[in-house]
């Protein structure tokens, strides 16, 4: 039994809701549920009734509460006495490839994430700078993809900075496109069936190798390319001259334009996105609840692709 738990405890029976007491504490519900099962298992007891209407408070859990209460209340007052009361400024950090969901989840965050004070960071940069980032501690989480091409490469830069690869899901590849796009209306496209558009990809400064290509299929020639350095100038090239570029499919059209949608490519590849971070660090909360966010906003996106072509849910690389 931890403090933790018995906080848990009582705001759930204050709200009467898990999936209200997860927002109020800041958690998953998952966790929070979690949490409170291993409690009445420790315990022996069960604390609250899960019914249609809601939660309900049992004999037994009446009587743990006026317990949990009292305890949580005698070490806020020794916590008031002897911690410094100024409230610290929270950071969080996160680097990243251009993922519309890595920003879905971040902004999910910050409405959560009711403070007066904080300091958050989202960098979307190279794939370079975000191991760089994290080995650094500059950025606590990283977000990035290998595959069979970039694995060897990838895993070799990681094991050098300590850092551990977590994997989020498997996607099979699309192309973005403009909804006018002739392409558009297709089931699905080949590669030959791009040759006529520009290709759009982004740039990687001083580590422009194939290896560190945020694009599958890097080594390919293509007629017409184009490099540019931030998603929202990429969205407007692809709408503004039909061009396209290779991803995993799962976009927002919360927080994108609905005139760029993903067509399934036919390639024999898949993209094995997931999350870095060093191994001698303890996962911080906030990135913790960020990176439940991050899996709700990935859930959110295969929801929109046609069921043949989801990703696959994976654990780890």
């Amino acid at each position: 039994m931890t403090l933790q738990q018995l906080k848990y405890v009582i705001e759930v029976a204050r709200s009467r809701s898990i999936s209200h007491a997860a927002q109020n504490l800041f958690i998953s519900q998952p966790s929070l549920s979690n949490a409170i099962k291993e409690l009445e298992t420790e315990m022996g007891i069960t604390i609250f009734s899960r019914t249609n209407k809601g939660i309900l408070i049992t004999q037994d859990g009446s009587e743990f509460l006026s317990y949990a209460r009292q305890v949580v209340e005698q070490a806020d007052l020794l916590e008031n006495r002897y911690a410094d009361t100024q409230t610290k400024q929270q950071h969080f950090s996160v680097s990243a490839q251009h993922y519309a969901f890595v920003v879905s989840a971040f902004v999910r965050l910050l409405q959560a994430y009711d403070r007066e004070e904080y300091e958050f960071t989202l960098r979307e940069t190279r794939t370079y700078e975000i191991i760089a980032d994290v080995r650094n501690l500059r950025s606590e989480i990283g977000v990035l993809y290998v595959n069979e091409f970039n694995k060897k490469v990838i895993s070799k830069f990681l094991r050098e900075g300590n850092l551990a690869f977590y994997e989020l899901f498997v996607a099979k590849p699309h192309v973005f496109i403009s909804s006018s796009n002739p392409l558009a209306k297709k089931e699905y496209v080949t590669l030959s069936d791009l040759d006529p558009y520009p290709y759009l990809s982004y740039e990687q400064g001083d580590y422009n190798s194939f290896y560190f290509s945020e694009e599958i299929l890097s080594t390919l020639s293509r007629p017409k390319n184009i490099k540019v350095s931030d998603r929202a100038t990429l969205f407007n090239l692809v709408i503004g001259l039909n061009g396209y570029t290779i991803s995993t499919g799962v976009i927002s059209h919360k927080l994108n334009s609905k005139d760029i949608i993903a067509v399934p490519l036919k390639v024999n590849e898949s993209i094995h996105v997931g999350y870095i971070k060093h191994k001698n660090m303890t996962t911080s909360k906030l990135a913790q609840i960020y990176i439940d966010y991050l899996k709700e906003s990935i859930d959110d996106g295969l929801r929109q692709l046609p069921l043949e072509f989801k990703a696959i849910a994976s654990e780890r690389f």
